[in-house]
C-alpha cells in the first residue's frame, strides 16, 4: 500500500508542474535541497554509514513521509543528529560493525510506528503527559553536551582549520540574512574544505578513483538485543522535536498539521522513514527545522516541490563522485561546524524548557538534576560507586547514558507529577 502511495507520489510531481513554471520550480526544490545538504551528510560522515545512502535514503524517506501525510505537509526528512552518540556507542562496542547500529535504528522506526497507532488510538494529549517538557528539556540538552568532546576531538586535529570553519559559520548565522543564513553550514564547509585543499589536507585520490555514477554500497541490517536496547530508547528524545517540527512548519504555513493529515499520520511517516533508511545502509530520518526556515523564506508551501527536491536527493546517491567529495572532507572541517551545531542541540533543549515555561518547582527540578546528572555524569558516578550505574542486557552491553537517563526521568516524573 505504502509503495503504490510512493509511486502516486512522485507521479504526482509532474501532474502539479503547472503550478509553476518549471525552471521556477526546479530551481525551489534545488534550493530546498541545499539547505538540508549539509545536516544530511554529516551524521553518516560523523558516524560512518555512508553519505550517499543517506542522501538517497533522506530522498526515499521524504516520498514515504508525503505519501503517509496524503502530501499535504511541505517537510523534507534529513539524517537525525540525535542517534549520533548512540550509534557510536554501538560501533565501539561491536567493533566498528554498523550494521547493528542499523538494527538499532530499525527498531526504533517500528516503536515510531507504533506509536503513531498508539497516538490515533488513545490521543495525543495523554502521550504529552508522559514527555512533559521537564523531561524532553534535559535529554535535548543531554544529546548535544554529550557530542561536544566528540566534535572537539575532530577539531583538534588542525585548531586552526576548525576555527575558520567554526568561526564562517558563525559569522553568517549572526551577520547574514535571508536565504545566505540559512546555507551558513554548508558555505563553511566549502570555506574550510577550500583552504585545507590549498593546504594540501585533503585527499583528492579518493575523488579521482571515484566513478561518475555508482550503485549506493547498500547493506542489510543486524539485530543483537544489546544494540537495540542502546539505539531504541531515543524516540523518546526525538518525539517531541518532531511535534515541535511539525507544530512550527503549520504555524508557517497557516495550518494545523498535528490535526490535518493528524500527528499519528506524520509520526508514521517519520517511522517508516525511518526503519526503511536502517534497512538498507542509512542513519535514521526525521523532520527538519532547516525546511521550515525555508518555507518562512521563500514564502512557497507547494509540497510538490519538496518531493522534486527529494527525487533529485535519490538521484545524488547514485553519483559516486559526489560521496567520495563528501568522504574527502578533511576531519577538522567536520569538527569545526559540529561544534556550532552540537552546541545548538543543547541550546535546544534550554530554549525547551524556557518556551514550555516550566515550573521551577523541587519537582521538576529533581527531574530535571537526574537526567542531566545521569545523562552526562554517568560514566564518573559508574568509577566512583564501582559499578555501571545503568540497566544490564549482557555481560557486554548496558542500557546507560542518555538512554537510562530518559528511561528514569520519564518514570519519576510520572510518580511524582502523577496528578
Amino acid at each position: 500500500m505504502v509503495d503504490n502511495a510512493i509511486k502516486k507520489s512522485v507521479d504526482s510531481i509532474g501532474e502539479e508542474m503547472s503550478l509553476l513554471g518549471h525552471s521556477k520550480k526546479v530551481i525551489l526544490a534545488l534550493q530546498h535541497l541545499i539547505a538540508m545538504f549539509g545536516a544530511t551528510v554529516l551524521v553518516p560522515i560523523l558516524t560512518g554509514l555512508d553519505p550517499s545512502i543517506a542522501l538517497f535514503s533522506a530522498g526515499l524517506g521524504t516520498l514515504i513521509f508525503h505519501a503517509c501525510t496524503k502530501g499535504k505537509v511541505p517537510a523534507f526528512l534529513g539524517s537525525s543528529f540525535a542517534f549520533i552518540p548512540v550509534i557510536l556507542t554501538v560501533k565501539e562496542l561491536y567493533n566498528g560493525d554498523l550494521a547493528y547500529a542499523q538494527g538499532g535504528m530499525v527498531v526504533a522506526g517500528l516503536i515510531y510506528v507504533l506509536t503513531s497507532f498508539l497516538i490515533k488510538k488513545i490521543g495525543v494529549e495523554r502521550i504529552q503527559k508522559y514527555l512533559a517538557p521537564q523531561v524532553v528539556g534535559p535529554m535535548i540538552i543531554v544529546i548535544g553536551m554529550n557530542l561536544i568532546p566528540v566534535a572537539f576531538g575532530m577539531a583538534k586535529e588542525n585548531l586552526i582549520i576548525a576555527a575558520i570553519t567554526l568561526g564562517t559559520a558563525l559569522l553568517i548565522n549572526f551577520k547574514a540574512k535571508g536565504f545566505i543564513k540559512q546555507l551558513s553550514i554548508l558555505i563553511a564547509v566549502i570555506v574550510g574544505y577550500s583552504i585545507s585543499l590549498k593546504m594540501g589536507l585533503v585527499n583528492t585520490n579518493l575523488i579521482k578513483e571515484a566513478s561518475i555514477f555508482a550503485l549506493p554500497p547498500f547493506r542489510l541490517p543486524k539485530f543483537d538485543l544489546g544494540a537495540i536496547a542502546i539505539i531504541a530508547p531515543v524516540v523518546l528524545a526525538v518525539f517531541m522535536e518532531h511535534l515541535g517540527d511539525i507544530t512550527t512548519n503549520g504555524q508557517v504555513v497557516g495550518k494545523n498539521f498535528v490535526e490535518d493529515p493528524g500527528l499519528n499520520r506524520t509520526l508514521l511517516g517519520d517511522g517508516l522513514a525511518t526503519t526503511v533508511a536502517a534497512l538498507i545502509g542509512g542513519p535514521a530520518n526525521t523532520t527538519y527545522g532547516e525546511n521550515t526556515g525555508v518555507l518562512a523564506i521563500t514564502k512557497n508551501y507547494d509540497p510538490s516541490i519538496l518531493r522534486l527536491a527529494a527525487v533529485f536527493a535519490v538521484c545524488l546517491g547514485f553519483i559516486a563522485k559526489i560521496g567520495a567529495s563528501l568522504s574527502s572532507i578533511p576531519t577538522a572541517v567536520m569538527g569545526g561546524i559540529s561544534l556550532m551545531l552540537f552546541s545548538m542541540i543543547s541550546l535546544i533543549g534550554v530554549k525547551t524548557i524556557k518556551n514550555q515555561e516550566v515550573k521551577f518547582n523541587w519537582k521538576n527540578i529533581v527531574v530535571m538534576a537526574i537526567i542531566l546528572v545521569l545523562g552526562l555524569g554517568g560514566n564518573y558516578l559508574s568509577e566512583i560507586l564501582g559499578f555501571t550505574v545503568g540497566i544490564p542486557i549482557n555481560e557486554s552491553v548496558q542500557i546507560t547514558g542518555l538512554s537510562f537517563a530518559a528511561l528514569v526521568g520519564i518514570i519519576i516524573n510520572a510518580v511524582l507529577n502523577r496528578k
